[in-house]
């Protein structure tokens, strides 16, 4: 299993997972041109992608996905919530396919595990993606951690998890009041504390990689988020990292070590 990032942040969102001849791409924030560009960059042809499927309805992650999916009749995959708001861009998709956002799917060679999350979304869901070997977390957009999210993510052998915002750089930020209390509140984003808290949490016996995602431009620094987690772990694996606005983070893969 392999995955990459096609860009992490609040203007645009998009990762592919790899299992064999069977790639899935999770979101689709950026427009079809950009979107095919970074593929590009990543060595994938559009039409390398056999599934998309969505977290949520946001702009920033379901924003290019009708538009590419239409183009190279790529099958669409969501929760009957996202559907709900995003069916007005589903007439002239392909195939659009729901799913429970309790229950485990397959798309070829990858078993995909959503999970709800505290999330301002219509239904909001995060993954666990496995090959049967090796399990692969990811957590981003999502307000406060629970018991549930932790089950899902514990003994991972790859994780992507949230690091939004710090918070005393977002309380002093020039963002209005109310955009600070939406950011930093339950159903808002992660802060560096919190995705470290969580991480605590965790069975990290197995983490060969651990990326830092979804940094906001004007409230995190890749330094803070980085050092917040390496309190936890101690012991770094080879594989520590942040995810960029601007292309993401390189093939990562999970091995035998």
């Amino acid at each position: 299993m392999r995955f990459a990032s096609l860009g992490s942040g609040s203007e645009g969102n998009a990762l592919v997972v790899e299992v064999g001849a069977t790639r899935v791409m999770v979101d689709c924030g950026f427009g079809l041109r950009e979107t095919v560009r970074r593929l590009a960059c990543k060595g994938l042809m559009p039409d390398a992608i056999d599934a998309i499927v969505i977290t949520h309805e946001h702009g920033d992650h379901i924003g290019g996905a009708a538009v590419f999916a239409r183009k190279y009749g790529i099958p669409v995959w969501l929760t009957r919530g996202t559907l709900t708001v995003f069916r007005n861009q589903c007439d002239k998709l392909p195939t659009v396919r729901e799913f429970d956002s309790h229950t485990a799917f397959a798309i070829g060679d990858i078993e995909i595990q959503p999970f709800p999350v505290p999330h301002d979304a219509r239904e909001p869901v995060q993954f666990v993606f496995s090959d049967g070997a090796y399990r692969l977390g990811l957590l981003t957009d999502v307000g406060a951690t629970t018991p549930h999210i932790e089950a899902m993510l514990t003994r991972c052998d790859g994780l992507v998890l949230e690091c939004n915002h710090d918070a005393s750089l977002l309380q002093g930020s020039a963002y209005p009041p109310g955009l600070k209390r939406r950011i930093a509140g339950q159903y808002g984003h992660l802060d560096n504390h919190a995705a470290a808290h969580l991480l605590s949490r965790l069975d990290n016996s197995r983490l060969q990689h651990l990326i830092a995602a979804h940094l906001s431009k004007h409230n995190n620094t890749p330094q803070l988020a980085l050092q917040a987690l390496a309190a936890v772990l101690g012991n770094m694996p080879d594989g520590f990292a942040h995810a960029t606005q601007e292309d993401g983070f390189d093939w990562r893969e999970l091995r035998v070590r």
